[in-house]
């Protein structure tokens, strides 16, 4: 396989990740957006983590929540914090505890009943991250998890979880920040704003493909 060859090839195996997602995972999707959605507007928060390039995606995340993600709607800030930021915190409680412990003693310090989090993580099985959930479900707090194709240990664990259909972890993560997207979307829609027009313009482009 050539250089061109394998581009080619990964981007469609991508797409086909994202096919089959919009056709199971929709609904989970929906019910995310509404959880998050009901929490804000009743004062809550949303809570971010993960490991890796999932942190990353956390902390893009957050960001979307908390700017805007359309240059279409002006809107306030929703509260979102991801907690995979403060590198002073990570490594202190890491060094004089366990890293297993990061993620649970900040939703210990900042999660209030009514939050949402929302654990990124392609393989289902990072301590730190099922030990946050575990801290949530204790303090009231809904938990939703971007998971890979089995969910691993999580997937018992979490309120709502929302898989992507393969074993992937590239692919998995692609479609983890694409449902975050859309997430963010969905939560604009329902606090301040319509995805009438966008969705307007997309059936025009879609017509004339």
């Amino acid at each position: 396989m050539d250089e061109i060859q394998l581009i080619q090839a990964r981007l469609l195996e991508s797409a086909a990740v994202k096919t089959r997602l919009a056709n199971v995972g929709a609904p989970a999707i929906a019910q995310a957006a509404q959880r998050v959605s009901d929490s804000i507007s009743s004062g809550g928060k949303l809570m971010l983590c993960g490991n890796g390039g999932s942190a990353g995606d956390s902390q893009h995340l957050a960001a979307e929540f908390t700017s805007r993600l359309r240059a279409s709607l002006e809107r306030p800030g929703i509260p979102a914090l991801a907690l995979t930021t403060d590198t002073s915190f990570l490594t202190a409680r890491a060094n004089d505890y366990s890293f297993d412990e990061v993620f649970e003693r900040l939703v210990d310090t900042w999660g209030r009943a009514g939050d949402v989090l929302i654990a990124i993580t392609t393989s289902g099985n990072s301590r730190n991250l099922i030990r946050a959930v575990q801290r949530c479900r204790q303090k009231e707090i809904f938990t939703i998890g971007f998971l890979g194709q089995t969910g691993g240990q999580l997937l018992p664990l979490v309120d709502l979880p929302i898989l992507v259909p393969s074993d992937s972890t590239q692919h998995v993560q692609e479609s983890h920040i694409a449902i975050g997207h859309i997430l963010c979307e969905l939560v604009e829609e329902k606090l301040y704003g319509s995805t009438d027009s966008a969705l307007d313009i997309n059936r025009k482009q879609l017509s004339t493909v």
